[in-house]
């Protein structure tokens, strides 16, 4: 495919593999204490597992997943709200097709659709929007969730129905900002990070500078990477040049893709509908400082929050589960005691499994070896 057979070429990941092996050698990291790069999207999770990425590097390199999956980081009080205004006989409520699935306390989304809710799985908010033109009649609910990479299109579907005037169409509003959850990771001691592969979707929205603080603040290096395997071998590379060099600074591998100074439309618009205020709770990590984002007073009668009032409440996690610590980084999807026994893609305990960015999803889809049921003799005298 163009532009894509390009960044999977066996001959140049054979190359760069070689000179990362050859710089690898100069760390000041060993097998035992290697040194952790963090992917911070989902993205990036998958496309290590996919293409056997982890199993390449040297010794002294590790990545460890990070809470850059929007879906995964979902609260479950968050979904059983969006299940109560679901359950509004006048609500068709339009979701994107990653949280259909994400359980809350009271069930997920796909499940309230089973309960009889009009719930509907949409690839864009203008659909949603489209469903408010067609059904006047019905308030139209759309899940507004994602960082910034998602932020762009729900503020541009908003100008589009204050122009109108629609009075039938609101948000619940979900997006978080991935900045102040960066930071925090930085401020706890108990997470061990020495480098960071930063989302080049969100990337391609704020750009380059806002990242500046990771490594003038915290002396982390970090690069901006694409999502093919060599994006992502050379970004590993270039991080370990900086570390080898003594060098610490926010580089850009994804250049074709991400300008410097991000999409300014796209901020322009962020600005004028959203107002990042707030703490925002954050599913296995707590609540985390400024990382909340809700919609501007222009644009106050799109709150889906506010015209439906639900009642539901932050809800705690069960104890057994470690999302939080894979999403951080503490621990790897399999180290988890629910991890292909109580937690699986077809009953899933936490969004992990069930987004398409999730570790454990990723985990379980290129690594996990279900267990082998013993072979029975069927009344033919077949085995099978």
């Amino acid at each position: 495919m163009r532009f894509v057979d390009e960044f999977r070429d066996p001959q140049l990941a054979q190359t760069l593999l070689e000179r990362l092996h050859q710089r690898a050698a100069r760390l000041p990291y060993s097998a035992e204490r290697p040194m952790q790069i963090m992917e911070v999207c989902g993205g990036h999770t998958h496309a290590i597992f996919r293409f056997g990425l982890d199993k390449l590097l040297p010794p002294q390199l590790e990545f460890i997943h990070g809470p850059g999956c929007p879906v995964c980081v979902l609260p479950m009080g968050r979904i059983d709200a969006c299940c109560e205004i679901a359950a509004h006989p006048a609500v068709i409520f339009c979701t994107f097709g990653d949280a259909l699935r994400v359980p809350g306390k009271q069930g997920s989304l796909l499940q309230a659709r089973e309960r009889g809710a009009d719930v509907r799985v949409v690839y864009s908010p203008l659909d949603a929007l489209q469903l408010a033109r067609d059904y006047p009649q019905r308030q139209v609910v759309f899940f507004a969730l994602g960082f910034e990479t998602t932020l762009p299109v729900t503020a541009v579907t908003l100008q589009q129905a204050r122009r109108e005037g629609l009075t039938n169409f609101s948000v619940f509003c979900q997006h978080i900002s991935l900045l102040p959850t960066l930071r925090s990771l930085l401020q706890q001691d108990d997470v061990r990070i020495d480098a960071f592969l930063a989302p080049g979707h969100v990337s391609m929205v704020i750009g380059t500078a806002p990242y500046g603080f990771i490594s003038e603040e915290f002396g982390k290096p970090l690069v901006i990477s694409g999502f093919e395997p060599l994006d992502m071998l050379q970004s590993v590379l270039m991080l370990v040049e900086q570390v080898c060099e003594e060098d610490c600074k926010t580089a850009n591998q994804y250049r074709r893709v991400v300008p410097e100074a991000g999409n300014l439309l796209a901020q322009q618009a962020m600005s004028e509908v959203f107002r990042l205020t707030g703490d925002s709770e954050w599913r296995g990590l707590g609540r985390i400082e400024a990382s909340g984002i809700v919609l501007a007073p222009a644009y106050g009668s799109f709150d889906a929050e506010q015209r439906f009032q639900p009642q539901s409440q932050a809800v705690a996690d069960d104890p057994r589960a470690r999302c939080g610590e894979v999403l951080t980084g503490r621990c790897k999807p399999h180290h988890c005691p629910l991890f292909g026994t109580g937690c699986t893609p077809h009953n899933a305990f936490g969004a992990l499994m069930v987004s398409s960015e999730g570790a454990c999803a990723a985990w379980y889809q290129y690594r996990y070896q279900e267990p082998q049921q013993p072979e029975t003799e069927d009344v033919t005298g077949v085995t099978g």
